[in-house]
């Protein structure tokens, strides 16, 4: 407030000047405290934004797409995101960056990895509280669910998973990341017809990005002379 009068004071600010001064001031602040808090309970990993990602290194991206995106209607519409592709193509950074700016639009937001997600799920089951972390996890408007198909999932946990897909289904919206294609999910999910019932629901509003390209963390390995082109095909 002391800053504001002496800008006041200097800028020979009027009455209503300096009142729409600290009203602004008041709603920055508060704004941001808001931001931090819902940041803080999304539980990213860390912080990415849409103008760090290099697009001219996966120029598989539909910029245009990731633009509309960012526009958080999907996440107005309860429309969901997938995000395909190998390991280190920028699927993760994506889904956080469009996590952040749901964040900032004012909107609940949830990151979760598949292991994490199962383990939380399993324990409320085990506990006779699955009712309730269903329920908590319907809750945000946008939840992230990371790795999908890096391991084999149990039938009890493929169940699980189907039954949050369906809680959520055009109620809010899931970005989801895999490596695996979709014709690959009965593999993951251990059953073909849990598989087909997940992505009806999962598909149904959605928008997919396919991301093929090379992988940023090998990228960074070879510029640093830490890896050799002909290893590129050695690491998974």
């Amino acid at each position: 407030l002391d800053s504001l009068c002496e800008q006041a004071s200097k800028q020979d600010q009027n009455y209503r000047e300096f009142l729409e001064a600290v009203l602004s001031s008041e709603w920055a602040g508060r704004h941001q405290k808001g931001l931090e808090g819902r940041l803080k309970q999304a539980r990213l990993p860390w912080i990415k934004t849409i103008e760090q990602f290099d697009f001219s290194f996966q120029p598989s991206i539909d910029r245009k797409v990731v633009r509309e995106l960012a526009g958080l209607g999907f996440v107005e519409r309860a429309e969901n995101v997938v995000l395909l592709g190998p390991p280190g193509v920028g699927k993760t950074h994506l889904a956080i960056a469009l996590a952040v700016k749901a964040a900032e639009a004012g909107h609940r937001v949830l990151f979760m990895s598949l292991d994490k997600l199962m383990t939380t799920l399993k324990k409320a089951q085990l506990e006779n509280r699955l009712e309730r972390q269903m329920q908590l996890l319907t809750c945000p408007r946008l939840l992230v669910l990371d790795e999908i198909g890096y391991l084999p999932m149990e039938p009890d946990e493929a169940s699980l998973f189907f039954r949050l897909v369906t809680r959520r289904y055009e109620k809010g919206s899931v970005i989801l990341t895999s490596n695996k294609s979709f014709i690959d999910w009965g593999e993951v999910f251990g059953d073909q017809a849990i598989a087909t019932a997940i992505l009806d629901r999962l598909l149904h509003h959605s928008t997919t990005l396919n991301i093929k390209g090379d992988s940023y963390r090998l990228k960074e390995k070879k510029k640093a002379g830490v890896l050799r082109p002909q290893e590129n095909n050695s690491e998974h």
